[in-house]
């Protein structure tokens, strides 16, 4: 990712020093787990540990190993050389009975739960202050909008414990997919243990928190690389789903929220007037690569018999990527929803705004409720209501002039009343413990 959109820890967890690092983890684990067979003499494990505390694999390393790579074109025999040079004749003892992708797919694997970490904790943050303006707003009045066109009263609040519920939800698929991924695979080549054992693979795994793939061919299979990018792009239709909410509320004619406008800020380049949107723009782009990756994840599920590398190129772009765009968009979102401003009295001059056209369902279920048929009183309301359209009379005061119109002053001033909508908002909040 660039490093535009790219967070300090991601672009740390997807370095290529980072990933020898891991690969090193893994080969130590397998090296161990021989020795503890009997396999590979006492005490190599250790002394290949502290040689490669003493000389770590850093970015010298890593580009030894492209050099390498340069003339085998093979990035685990590089690898393997590399470690030789750097920790000496006993490294022959790594790689023992594994084929390579033993190493990548489960030191990707453990890249990939460490990511998920991350963005866990990021989504964490973000549902705080979602939560945040959920309380902050549950009895702040405004006006909800359906098809883009004011409907009924609500609370401002509601909206974010909506988007609130939804961000739980991205978690639970988020952790599942954390769960999906967070597999290793040592069963040798196309998966038939014939070179390495059962037992060094669950030595491994537990010492890399990890749980055993239970079968494989040469390859981890690629559905739970595929979930873990589809979850990593419903979280994004989540961020998008509360960038698009904020933009259209920040529209000159809405203006019932806007992004903060920090001290020195411009908003154009020919226009000092303007305050845009630019932040919940990006993040509207930041969903689209979301779905697009996950997209890719999906082509790469389907693989040619016990392996084939059709999927590699994909994912040495699309894993990095989402994982780090994933990080830098929930991360951005939050710090737009705490910056965030809101103008209740604009939200309630907008509930006004179509002279109580908004409260039209409650005065057709009064009618109703005096014994008039339904059909005959979904027309009185909306003939009074066309014609405040057209007019801009308040409805109550056509409705009072409308011959079809039986409700009494006090009834009909009733069916005005913004609170009686919000009445049971408190009980959809308990829901939630709020």
């Amino acid at each position: 990712m660039i490093a535009r959109y790219a967070t300090p820890e991601m672009t740390a967890l997807w370095s290529e020093a980072e990933k020898y690092r891991t690969w090193l983890e893994v080969e130590l684990a397998a090296t161990e787990a021989w020795e503890e067979l009997g396999e590979v003499p006492a005490g190599v494990g250790a002394r290949l540990r502290a040689a490669a505390a003493a000389h770590p694999l850093d970015e010298a390393f890593a580009e030894r190993v492209a050099e390498l790579e340069a003339v085998t074109r093979h990035d685990i025999v590089a690898f393997t050389r590399a470690l030789t040079e750097r920790l000496g004749p006993e490294a022959r003892f790594v790689h023992l009975g594994l084929t390579s992708t033993d190493v990548v797919d489960t030191s990707q694997n453990v890249t990939l739960a460490k990511a998920l970490a991350l963005i866990l904790d990021d989504v964490r943050a973000l549902r705080a202050e979602v939560r945040r303006l959920a309380v902050e707003h549950r009895a702040t009045p405004c006006i909800g909008r359906t098809h883009g066109i004011h409907a009924e009263p609500m609370t401002f609040g509601l909206k974010f414990l909506n988007f609130y519920a939804a961000l739980g939800r991205d978690l639970g698929r988020l952790e599942r997919a954390r769960d999906g991924v967070a597999v290793a695979m040592l069963s040798g080549s196309v998966g038939t243990y014939a070179h390495v054992p059962p037992e060094v693979e669950e030595a491994v795994a537990a010492r890399l928190g990890l749980a055993v793939d239970p079968v494989t061919n040469q390859t981890v299979a690629r559905d739970r690389h595929a979930e873990l990018l589809n979850a990593l792009a419903v979280l994004g239709t989540s961020v998008e789903r509360i960038a698009t909410e904020i933009r259209h509320l920040q529209r000159s004619e809405v203006r019932e929220a806007q992004e903060g406008f920090a001290k020195g800020q411009t908003g154009s380049s020919s226009m000092p007037h303007k305050k845009n949107p630019i932040a919940t723009e990006n993040l509207t782009g930041v969903a689209r690569l979301l779905r697009a990756y996950a997209s890719a994840g999906l082509e790469d599920v389907v693989l040619w018999h016990e392996r084939d590398i059709s999927h590699s190129a994909v994912e040495r772009v699309v894993l990095p990527d989402a994982t780090t765009v994933a990080s830098y968009g929930v991360r951005r979102l939050t710090r737009v929803l705490r910056d965030l401003v809101t103008y209740p009295d604009r939200m309630r001059a907008n509930l006004d705004a179509l002279h109580g056209l908004v409260y039209s369902q409650r005065v057709l279920h009064a009618l109703i409720d005096q014994g008039l048929a339904r059909e005959a009183a979904y027309e009185v309301v909306q003939r009074a209501s066309l014609r405040t359209w057209d007019t801009g009379r308040p409805l109550r005061e056509v409705l009072a002039e409308d011959p079809g119109c039986t409700l009494d002053e006090a009834v009909l001033a009733d069916a005005f009343d913004p609170g009686w909508y919000l009445r049971h908002v408190d009980a959809v909040y308990a829901r939630f413990g709020l």
